[in-house]
């Protein structure tokens, strides 16, 4: 039987191409949505770029027919109506009228009193939620929602073996260890089961006959092999735990071997300080330099739909919203003995010369459309409040020499229309997983190391 999914505008503002995504059903889009997309189109950030996309595609349908009447989608069957009736039907007397949400629901009531099968796709839980009420069937955009935080790709995986074979990778940086000869420890079984290994995923290696006896290292697609910076202490920083030599590993890794570095985690695990650190490590210490820039960005939902009317240059306007940079920065340049008034006030002056001299740039990320950068070393930091399409759209910016950095913990979600499984930051370590240009890490909550109460709050809040 033909569904009708009647498309709520946030879908549309959210991913353009939904239109595509039902099939061989019937795509309702009320006329409403497409006022409300026209309310957005003028606009500079993402949001206006997703309504212009969505009005072309939508101007291209038109000529395969009339758009009242519906006009072919794919060849699968599927159809594209634009809804103007059903004026006169009754929803709840209490609710507003003229308000586009109750509009859009009226349509999805009036179908379904054609004894038409109606769903309502909305990414607003208080939609949905209204739909339930009016017994209208409602869900999300599933499309590109990715598994749930708890099965979602770390990078990471503890595995076991022999301690001869431990002993024999220990003896020769050049040693390594075959797939085949490693297993994981099934937690519904309670045996040991072979395991596929994705390319670039790092391994905690222990012994069967011993836990404390380990070994790291990673899966290159073919072999495990020895970690190449576990020993190195970029900048004066010194990993802590395992999470962090992971991470170290795929910062210090070139940009030709690792252009893209996706690193997920809660707040507390260094992952803004220590990609700060490689980072300025790249740029300062090694020669020649190689990174000509360091570039820092960070979606923000007012300043990336309302910076054009905040006053000041664009860097003033970015300024409030870099504050944990500079945190990270005095850190790193003060170490555990700054105390003095005169030595902080030093330190303090070091960072800002750092943001004068343009060795550390910030950009908004709705800038970064339309960009081709060479030699830059960019970090992207909390990734989890983009859309899949952001994330898209910085993924496919770097040129030659430059790498990219996605920092995010996916289950600390500011956007209204975003969750854990929908953001751009789990959206693009789902699809590029496997990539052999893409190495990525999740530390874990135990790794949490900016001080015992953060590590505790994070358990337990």
């Amino acid at each position: 039987m033909c569904k009708h999914y009647v498309l709520d505008t946030n879908v549309l503002l959210h991913s353009p191409n939904a239109i595509f995504a039902f099939n061989e059903h019937k795509v309702i889009i009320p006329e409403v949505v497409i006022e409300e997309l026209d309310r957005f189109k003028k606009e500079a950030s993402d949001r206006g770029a997703n309504s212009r996309q969505v009005s072309r595609l939508i101007d291209e349908l038109r000529t395969k027919g009339n758009l009242l009447d519906g006009v072919p989608l794919n060849s699968e069957g599927g159809i594209l109506q634009v809804e103007t009736n059903h004026l006169s039907t009754s929803v709840n007397p209490n609710w507003e009228n003229g308000k586009p949400d109750n509009r859009i629901l009226q349509v999805c009531k009036g179908l379904a009193n054609e004894n038409k099968e109606v769903i309502l796709v909305s990414q607003d839980t208080n939609m949905r939620v209204k739909a339930s009420i009016l017994k209208i069937a409602a869900e999300d955009f599933r499309n590109e929602k990715v598994a749930s935080v708890e099965d979602q790709y770390t990078g990471r995986a503890e595995v076991y073996t022999s301690s001869d074979i431990i002993n024999q990778f220990h003896l020769d940086d050049i040693n390594s260890i075959t797939p085949d000869r490693v297993s994981i420890y099934d937690d519904v079984t309670h045996r040991m089961s072979s395991i596929d290994l994705t390319p670039n995923q790092f391994l905690l290696i222990k012994s069967t006959d011993n836990e404390r006896h380990t070994a790291l290292g990673r899966f290159d697609g073919q072999k495990i092999v020895h970690l190449r910076y576990q020993n190195r202490n970029p900048f004066g920083v010194t990993p802590r735990n395992v999470g962090q030599i992971f991470m170290q590993e795929c910062l210090m890794t070139s940009a030709d071997e690792a252009p893209l570095v996706i690193i997920k985690g809660i707040a507390g695990t260094a992952k803004t300080f220590y990609s700060l650190a490689v980072g300025l490590y790249k740029h300062m210490d090694c020669r020649p330099h190689e990174y000509h820039h360091l570039l820092i960005c960070r979606p923000n939902i007012p300043m990336d739909e309302d910076i054009g009317f905040l006053p000041g240059s664009e860097t003033e306007k970015i300024s409030p919203y870099m504050r944990g940079i500079r945190d990270n920065l005095f850190t790193l340049l003060s170490g555990p003995s700054a105390t003095g008034e005169k030595e902080i006030a030093q330190i303090e002056d070091t960072v800002q010369m750092m943001f004068d001299k343009r060795i550390i740039q910030t950009e908004a990320l709705a800038y970064q459309r339309g960009r081709s950068v060479q030699k830059y070393w960019m970090i992207f930091d909390e990734m989890q409040n983009s859309t899949p399409r952001q994330a898209k759209g910085v993924v496919t910016r770097p040129g030659l020499g430059t790498k990219i950095i996605l920092l995010g913990d996916p289950a600390q979600i500011d956007h209204p229309y975003l969750d854990s499984r929908t953001n751009g930051l789990v959206y693009a370590s789902d699809k590029m997983r496997g990539s052999k240009l893409c190495w990525q890490v999740t530390l874990t909550p135990d790794e949490c190391e900016r001080s015992p109460l953060a590590a505790e709050a994070a358990m337990r809040l």
